[in-house]
């Protein structure tokens, strides 16, 4: 776990090493290890410097998180940090210098270990990162960041570092001054080595230790914490820690970060974050959900059907990723505008310095735009991104089956239709499934994959292979109306349409849904969407339901919007909201008049329940149905598909938080005082009954 040397020159060399673990990662054991090589190493006479370097590819990649989800106890996780910014103070002040060989990455506690050390030598690794990610999951730097990051670079440079958890690359974080020097790799360690032979004998403090030391730069000139909001925990708390930890000593500082760092731990706020951006993201990036045994599809040439602005942000991911893409359209103008797109995007990198013109070119070079589906010939896969309409669908199904080979996958970008209904046109239903993209396809990451009832688990592996070749994430659900991302989108758009119905102020539904953590009011989420769209999915679920079909709250509201008032939605610049020229969009005025405020106004609590709430309840729904299988994938897919806020794990993480007989409790109260769209699924009373839970942590 750490290996530890001495060589003929006095430099111990203490080297991080985990066994069964692809990254160094530190918990109680390996501190407890490095703990007492670092002290026997101080405690000999004959060492003259310390050298802490990783035996892997990259330095430390950070804490243990699964101790974020068993601590539960505050006063524990306080203790044990204290102790851990005891060993590092005793490895900064003990004079002897240290210095950290930084073969790769390093982020979180790793960079915050190397913080310790007097000198840190990076390798020059294009892969490597550096950085404190731990408020991307509700966390702070606990380690020391808070504090020794501002006294390095000082406050104004480390807040928005901290704050917003971007990773640098070693010539960045030497710029920044987090880093002394970088290296050649596989050259850190004699760098690191040459510094504690030479300039480290006489340089073993650190600058916070020396007499009259000030932070550079001062004291902020205005308060931090008025620039976070206040929705996440973690980033006010880390503006805290700077403003009080620059008044006072280390010591005090480092008590000061301790404290909130574990307040931090025990909150659900963290556990939930942990658990799904952390956990469940790498089994969903990671394939967890493949079908075993299948080996695995390298695509060479894919087909994209429809070059809308959809089929376009396709065509270039898949271009961007190195897969030719035969971009076909029913015009051969609208597919070189399709080409265009992708052209205006690589263009705007260019300016960016993000990419050279060569590249560009490149990257283009990998897209045909055509009319003609011969073209189709050797694709592996070809997406089907045309109007949602069954008919034409069917049609170009057909066409391009005629050009494909046997084994070839094809997929539909459809968002509502039931993928084992578009099957019907195949000549192969068990190759056809479904790759619901969300807009704008180039840059949202998630893809739902939705499996019909005839999909080979040879066509779901294959797909899978696809997504991840693009570098986004798969959630893997069951054929059904909505399938799972739209149903429950449409729920709580839905819920929100109610409360507008009912009289409730459309700025208290507004600014309930952001105070609950929502990114966007769900009456502008609508305007975006088009109120249009939202009639056209209700009229084609009236189509195939029949008499079954529900009128809901959003089915009245969009066509009161659209047919009677003209106000379809953002595109048309007008809806809920109106879009003057200046682009500074506010709610229509004349909703009053058609939505009319009833005296007695809900409380910002009652609000934000129902517009929570409704998604967990659906979400259920869709468990209980077999739509969704696995509550991890429940939950990535809200985050990463509609915004769902991280802080509360998901719909389903949400259960798992509140309880589930508490959830219970709460959907029966509104089902009773709202409606019995919020009656609780059988699943849950039966979990309630056995004491079962989502998660076991």
């Amino acid at each position: 776990m750490i290996n530890s040397s001495i060589d003929q020159d006095g430099i111990a060399t203490i080297e991080w090493d985990m066994q069964g673990h692809t990254q160094n990662i530190l918990n109680d054991e390996s501190i407890e290890a490095f703990g007492a090589a670092v002290s026997k190493a101080l405690a000999d006479p004959a060492v003259k410097g310390l050298l802490i370097a990783s035996a892997k590819k990259d330095f430390i990649a950070g804490a243990d998180l699964e101790m974020v989800l068993r601590h539960s106890e505050a006063e524990h996780v306080y203790s044990q940090m204290l102790e851990w910014h005891k060993l590092l103070r005793h490895m900064e002040t003990a004079g002897k210098p240290v210095a950290a060989a930084l073969s790769g990455t390093a982020l979180g506690g790793g960079l915050e270990l190397a913080l310790g050390c007097h000198y840190r030598v990076a390798a020059d690794n294009p892969k490597a990162g550096f950085g404190f990610p731990e408020v991307t999951l509700g966390l702070l730097p606990g380690g020391g960041g808070t504090q020794r990051v501002p006294r390095l670079i000082g406050i104004e440079a480390a807040a928005p570092l901290l704050t917003q958890g971007k990773r640098l690359k070693a010539g960045e974080a030497l710029k920044l001054g987090l880093i002394d020097e970088v290296v050649p790799p596989g050259e850190e360690r004699a760098a690191a080595r040459a510094w504690l032979l030479g300039e480290g004998q006489s340089s073993a403090r650190q600058p916070w230790d020396e007499e009259g030391f000030r932070i550079p730069g001062g004291e902020p000139s205005a308060p931090l914490r008025a620039k976070t909001h206040a929705v996440h925990a973690a980033p006010h708390r880390i503006l805290v820690c700077l403003e009080e930890g620059a008044r006072t000593d280390l010591e005090t500082a480092l008590e000061i970060e301790a404290r909130h760092f574990a307040n931090l731990v025990v909150s659900s706020e963290a556990k939930n974050m942990v658990r799904t951006l952390f956990f469940a993201m790498n089994e969903a990036n990671s394939l967890s959900a493949r079908p075993k045994g299948i080996l695995t599809q390298k695509y060479r040439k894919m087909g994209m059907l429809g070059a809308g602005m959809m089929g376009s942000g396709i065509a270039y991911a898949t271009a961007h990723a190195g897969i030719e893409v035969v971009l076909l359209d029913a015009d051969q103008k609208a597919a070189e505008r399709g080409k265009d797109y992708a052209r205006k995007l690589l263009s705007k990198m260019v300016e960016k310095g993000q990419m050279t013109p060569q590249a560009v070119e490149a990257v283009l070079a990998h897209i045909t735009p055509t009319t003609d589906f011969a073209a189709l010939q050797g694709c592996e896969l070809v997406v089907e991104g045309v109007f949602e309409d069954r008919a034409v669908k069917a049609e170009v199904t057909r066409k391009a089956e005629a050009v494909l080979q046997p084994d070839a996958v094809f997929a539909s970008n459809t968002s509502t239709l039931p993928i084992t209904g578009l099957a019907r046109a195949s000549r192969r239903p068990e190759n056809f499934i479904g790759l619901h993209f969300f807009s704008p396809a180039e840059r949202m990451p998630l893809v739902e994959i939705i499996r019909g009832d005839l999909t080979s688990d040879t066509t779901l592996a294959r797909a899978m292979d696809f997504v991840k070749a693009l570098g986004k994430t798969p959630v893997v659900v069951h054929d059904g109306r909505g399938f799972y991302t739209s149903r429950v989108l449409r729920a709580y758009l839905s819920e929100a349409a109610a409360l507008l119905e009912e009289g409730v102020a459309p700025d208290l539904i507004e600014n309930a849904s952001l105070i609950a953590g929502m990114p966007i009011g769900p009456l502008a989420l609508i305007d975006d969407v088009s109120l249009e769209l939202m009639i056209k999915f209700a009229k084609q679920d009236k189509a195939d339901l029949g008499s079954a079909y529900r009128e809901s709250a959003i089915d009245r509201v969009a066509a009161l919007m659209v047919a009677q008032l003209g106000r379809p939605g953002r595109k048309a610049g007008k809806g809920f909201y109106d879009y003057p020229a200046d682009g500074k969009k506010h709610l229509w005025p004349g909703l009053a008049a058609h939505f009319p405020l009833k005296a007695d106004q809900p409380t910002v609590e009652a609000v934000v329940e129902r517009l929570i709430l409704i998604q967990s309840v659906e979400t259920a729904r869709c468990m209980e149905e077999g739509v969704v299988t696995r509550p991890q994938d429940a939950d990535v897919g809200a985050v990463l598909g509609w915004g769902y806020p991280s802080l509360r794990g998901g719909p389903i993480g949400w259960i798992h938080t509140m309880g589930v007989p508490e959830f219970v409790a709460a959907c029966d109260r509104l089902a009773e005082d709202v409606g019995p769209r919020f009656g609780p699924p059988e699943l849950l009373r039966a979990m309630m009954k056995k004491g079962e839970a989502f998660y076991h942590l």
